[in-house]
């Protein structure tokens, strides 16, 4: 088989939440460039619906804003999917949020936020979609789900982000048990566990933090938007066809060195 058909997206229908900027963003455009019908989804409606814009000149894209926090919404999302198309080819479940702070002041709604949106909506919004999921998958050609986990559910990092760790490392256990039970569906789950890249979250962290990040790194820098869009190609193409409950660190070596 040809490298390019491999690693085919072409003519796939692929949902990427949180893919308004940061790694959706990346995730998005790598889809779309390759010529997958992509839809984005985002809190903030001004910012996915100006993506949107922005990726339509190149292929389809269309934004779909919803908040994932919030069941009633992850509800509308889905129900928007099907009444627009009648199978779900590639799902990335990748809209996050972080929270930081001391262990003894840490607050409920910091942990309650961060779960809600990281761990919570990743499992019923895939359930909401199940029907898409199974019209698309076949025993040739499973459909995919990609979920967004983090080396922070891996590692035991230097950053007080008590549920923001503990939602990732639910999101890399929680991968495994859904392809478990989704493959025999025909629908393939694995996981991305980025480290570092650009993006809102990481802007937030301390510069003496970042230093410490770099220094720990073999490779020595961030990743960037080509680093995300392989492996994401990778999970979603006939690549990946035998992985199955898969976490892949993608991090310059940072969790799975040191």
């Amino acid at each position: 088989m040809k490298v390019e058909d491999l690693f085919s997206v072409r003519g796939k229908v692929a949902l990427v939440t949180g893919g308004s900027r940061g790694l959706g963003e990346m995730i998005a455009r790598a889809y779309v460039e390759n010529g997958a019908k992509v839809y984005i989804t985002a809190r903030k409606a001004e910012v996915c619906d100006a993506l949107a814009r922005e990726l339509s000149g190149v292929g389809a894209c269309i934004s779909l804003p919803a908040d994932l926090s919030r069941m009633e919404e992850v509800e509308r999302l889905a129900a928007a999917i099907a009444e627009r198309e009648p199978r779900l080819d590639i799902l990335v479940n990748n809209a996050g949020a972080s929270w930081g702070a001391s262990f003894s002041a840490f607050p409920e709604t910091g942990w309650d936020k961060v779960m809600d949106l990281n761990v919570k909506s990743v499992f019923f919004l895939t359930q909401k979609l199940l029907p898409l999921l199974e019209a698309a998958g076949s025993a040739d050609s499973y459909s995919r789900v990609i979920n967004i986990g983090s080396i922070e559910g891996i590692r035991t990092s230097h950053l007080e982000t008590y549920s923001y760790a503990a939602s990732k490392a639910g999101v890399n256990h929680l991968t495994r048990i859904m392809a478990k039970f989704l493959a025999p569906k025909h629908i393939a789950v694995n996981a991305i566990a980025p480290g570092y890249f650009p993006s809102k979250m990481t802007a937030g962290i301390a510069e003496e933090d970042t230093r410490a990040v770099f220094a720990g790194t073999p490779m020595k820098r961030m990743g960037n938007a080509d680093d995300m869009a392989g492996i994401a190609l990778y999970l979603a193409s006939k690549a990946s066809a035998f992985l199955c409950g898969a976490v892949i660190p993608v991090d310059g070596g940072l969790a799975t060195t040191a």
